[in-house]
């Protein structure tokens, strides 16, 4: 079996140059599917390059969630790169169709899924969106090169058939090998990261790091959290200390003190945002990628990451992970007990909220 290679980047702007390269040095085909895609400074240079490529006879596809890129949906933008000969569909509508319940309801299911594949052969995933706003954010990508890569091209495809109404397969294939592109798929419910994931932490000895923008658990992944935390595992949970959805943080800041007693730590990222969505487990179990540990994400979204058991791969991970420790502030269950009866009349709205975050 071919030998797997990775590169991490911790920051958007060293991902979108390593992505920009890899294009510029496609042979055959570019595949971007994005949630956000804005055509500012590194949104137009992603367009030229794909321009560029197009023109020399590369084949280009993109999809882009109509949510998460609302500014385009609708617009022209489509049309204008068909006739450069770079096809772009959007996934779902901005508005949901009422007169139709089916569609309705499966309409707040979005695409939030990062990926850029090269020629079939190199594949990009991680935290990273298309925008300048988050130029300096603290993301994790990664690049990589290996079998996996056939996984992310599968998994494109069945997007790709999503986003034109075609129905898709709802089978899992067994590939072995120490790293897969796993999925969350809300239509089918096929929540099979989600799974890997609980089972993953429900079977660690030692350590658990999670790295995560938004921190709003299911009641599932609560109790899970809290069972392994009593058990004495070493589970430690870094999230921004604001970041760029306060109604998230409030209902983040409703889980504190049911964690913070089962024995779980967790740590307040100071200063820029942390988009990061990685978990490390033992150091012999890691996950990148899309999916953050909010209720949106864990049940509403099409998700993926890369899941590895390379001791590696988890180990470089880890080590961003005591790394991004130095910048962040940990909060102790004395702490959160004190804080103003203010704090703590939010908490309790914030726990009416948190459902539908």
């Amino acid at each position: 079996m071919k030998k797997t290679l990775w590169n991490f980047y911790t920051t958007n702007e060293a991902g979108w140059q390593a992505m920009l390269k890899a294009c510029e040095e496609a042979k055959e085909t570019i595949d971007l599917e994005q949630f956000i895609f804005v055509t500012n400074e590194i949104g137009q240079k992603f367009l030229e390059v794909l321009i560029r490529k197009a023109k020399e006879g590369v084949k280009i596809r993109m999809i882009w969630d109509a949510a998460g890129s609302f500014s385009f949906f609708g617009s022209s933008i489509a049309t204008e790169l068909k006739e450069k000969n770079i096809e772009l569909l959007f996934f779902k509508t901005l508005l949901p169709n009422f007169l139709q319940f089916h569609n309705y309801k499966s309409w707040y299911f979005r695409n939030h899924r990062r990926t850029l594949i090269v020629d079939s052969k190199i594949g990009f995933t991680g935290s990273m969106c298309v925008s300048d706003e988050m130029k300096n954010w603290r993301d994790t990508v990664v690049r990589i090169e290996g079998p996996v890569v056939k996984e992310m091209d599968k998994e494109f495809e069945k997007m790709w058939s999503r986003a034109q109404h075609k129905k898709v397969s709802r089978t899992i294939e067994s590939v072995e090998g120490d790293f897969h592109y796993i999925t969350n798929t809300p239509l089918s419910r096929q929540h099979e990261l989600t799974k890997q994931i609980i089972a993953s932490i429900r079977d660690a000895k030692k350590h658990i790091y999670i790295t995560t923008p938004y921190f709003v658990p299911t009641r599932h992944l609560s109790r899970v959290l809290c069972r392994v935390a009593r058990k004495n595992i070493d589970l430690k949970i870094i999230i921004p200390e604001s970041s760029d959805h306060p109604f998230v943080d409030m209902c983040s800041r409703s889980f504190f003190n049911k964690m913070l007693k089962a024995g779980v730590k967790i740590y307040l990222y100071k200063g820029k945002m942390i988009h990061s969505k990685t978990i490390v487990v033992d150091d012999t179990w890691a996950s990148v990628g899309t999916l953050n540990l909010d209720t949106v994400s864990i049940l509403y979204n099409f998700e993926a990451n890369i899941v590895s058991t390379d001791p590696f791969f988890a180990k470089e991970l880890s080590v961003h992970f005591i790394q991004d420790l130095l910048h962040a502030e940990e909060i102790t269950y004395e702490k959160w007990k004190a804080r103003s009866p203010l704090e703590k009349c939010m908490d309790f709205f914030a726990r009416l909220l948190r459902d539908f975050m």
